[in-house]
């Protein structure tokens, strides 16, 4: 956690977005993964973190926008936790520790709140996604459990996404540590690959490598010859000559603050002059939209033109034909590029979507589009200094969608499906980078993960 100042200060800021009432900021408890007492590894509420910096279950913090008051509810460990955890702090010395004075056991919080309702005060909260504080809203506001996300605060909403958007040199001091975790992850994987090793070693080694120093991975871990399945979490295959292994991971460190990286490599260490042609298109189209990301560009825009890219390069090798622009005006390269090109990244790997993908990544100037494709971009509004997010583009061959595409003639004007269906088996190919919008373009954070051809293919022979 940060210095008690930061989160102080991080309210108040907070208090001065809201015009009136109380905001709960409720807390995660333990999840039982097969009885009570034998629980998934603890992980706090993101927002929780951000405002009250405490990683221990069963707290709320309330902030009383008129009194100017804060609150932290939960109750003190008795003497039979005591026995099983050894000596912990009482509520009062965690208060302190976030410069939270106003403590008090959990079950007052029942009366605060019935209090301010009784007075017709406004009571701010996020939509849970946690069924056990689902319930626990039910029975503090007296909401069905079945509505209590229709009864959200949009104005809180709003309020954390335009706080958590722009990140603290402190908050990417901690991103930085994540991504040099995340380095080390694929590297590993990039020296074990070889025919004859299971993907699933590989990814028990990787995941080792974040559990091993305390950390953890930030989402489940995606490895596999299969990257035509965008989030193949399949780890049954040996590695088989001739295919390529994508692999998607990352970090998510002490502070909860996350990477996310993608490669692509060969498992004879080695790419053919096939997956050499379609790699070097990924990769362009990755440095391209790291080239023009800066402050006030729509994400949008930056999706766009790594499509155009990739249109392109595919053109040239004759998979795609006509103008490239008019192609990705068509939405013809989502056959190939079916999804975003990146989304936020922060104390959650995609940053703060529980909140609702709409107000983390769009805004009243740019929504979502409809279009195949774009439709899935997670992140579509201008960038801001401060903005951390990640860069992924991909080429895919998905047997499935080939074959939908071409049954129903969609595009055919811009797609020459006799060569596409040559690719079938190909795979996929992502690359995935880290950046941070700075005041006048971006930086990759971290050190780059090797991602050239021949970067990679140096790493794997030795």
């Amino acid at each position: 956690m940060f210095e008690k100042q930061v989160y102080v200060e991080r309210r108040l800021k907070l208090r001065k977005k809201i015009k009136s009432g109380l905001v709960i900021i409720l807390g995660n408890t333990e999840s039982p993964m097969n009885y009570k007492s034998n629980t998934y590894r603890f992980r706090q509420d993101s927002n929780f973190l951000y405002f009250f910096g405490l990683d221990i279950p069963g707290l709320v913090g309330v902030i009383d926008i008129e009194d100017g008051k804060d609150c932290l509810y939960g109750n003190d460990f008795d003497i039979d936790d005591i026995i099983w955890m050894g000596p912990q702090p009482t509520l009062k010395e965690l208060g302190e520790k976030v410069g939270i004075l106003s403590t008090h056991p959990f079950k007052e919080l029942y009366s605060t709140l019935s209090r301010a309702i009784k007075h017709g005060r406004r009571i701010h909260f996020l939509p849970p996604y946690r069924a056990d504080n689902v319930l626990l809203l039910e029975q503090l506001l007296g909401i069905n459990q079945s509505v209590i996300k229709n009864y959200s605060s949009v104005e809180l909403i709003k309020a954390i996404v335009s706080l958590r958007s722009v990140k603290e040199d402190v908050e990417i001091a901690e991103i930085e540590k994540a991504c040099e975790v995340g380095y080390q992850m694929h590297v590993t994987a990039m020296r074990m690959a070889k025919p004859g090793i299971s993907e699933q070693a590989i990814t028990g080694a990787i995941e080792g490598v974040a559990i091993g120093q305390g950390y953890m991975p930030s989402f489940p871990i995606i490895l596999s010859q299969n990257g035509e399945t965008l989030h193949n979490h399949d780890h049954s295959q040996m590695l088989t000559s001739g295919r390529l292994l994508l692999i998607d991971s990352g970090a998510e460190i002490s502070s909860h603050y996350a990477s996310d990286f993608t490669r692509t490599i060969p498992v004879d260490g080695k790419f053919t002059e096939k997956q050499k042609e379609i790699y070097n298109i990924v990769l362009g189209a990755n440095n391209k939209a790291i080239e023009i990301s800066k402050p006030g560009i729509p994400y949008m825009d930056v999706h766009k033109a790594a499509a155009r890219v990739i249109a392109e390069g595919l053109t040239r090798l004759g998979l795609m034909k006509g103008n490239p622009d008019d192609a990705v005006a068509n939405g013809a390269h989502a056959l190939f590029f079916p999804h975003g090109l990146g989304h936020m990244m922060g104390l959650d790997v995609h940053d703060m979507e529980d909140l609702g993908e709409n107000f983390v990544g769009y805004d009243d100037e740019i929504t979502r589009a409809d279009q195949f494709g774009i439709a899935y971009l997670r992140l579509g509004r201008r960038l801001q200094k401060g903005f951390v997010l990640t860069v992924e583009p991909g080429i895919y061959f998905i047997p499935a969608l080939i074959q939908k595409w071409k049954s129903e003639k969609i595009n055919e004007s811009f797609i020459n499906y006799a060569k596409v269906e040559e690719y079938i088996g190909f795979g996929g190919i992502r690359i995935e980078d880290d950046i941070l919008i700075t005041d006048s373009g971006s930086r990759i954070l971290g050190k780059r993960i090797p991602v050239t051809v021949e970067e990679i293919e140096a790493l794997m022979k030795h």
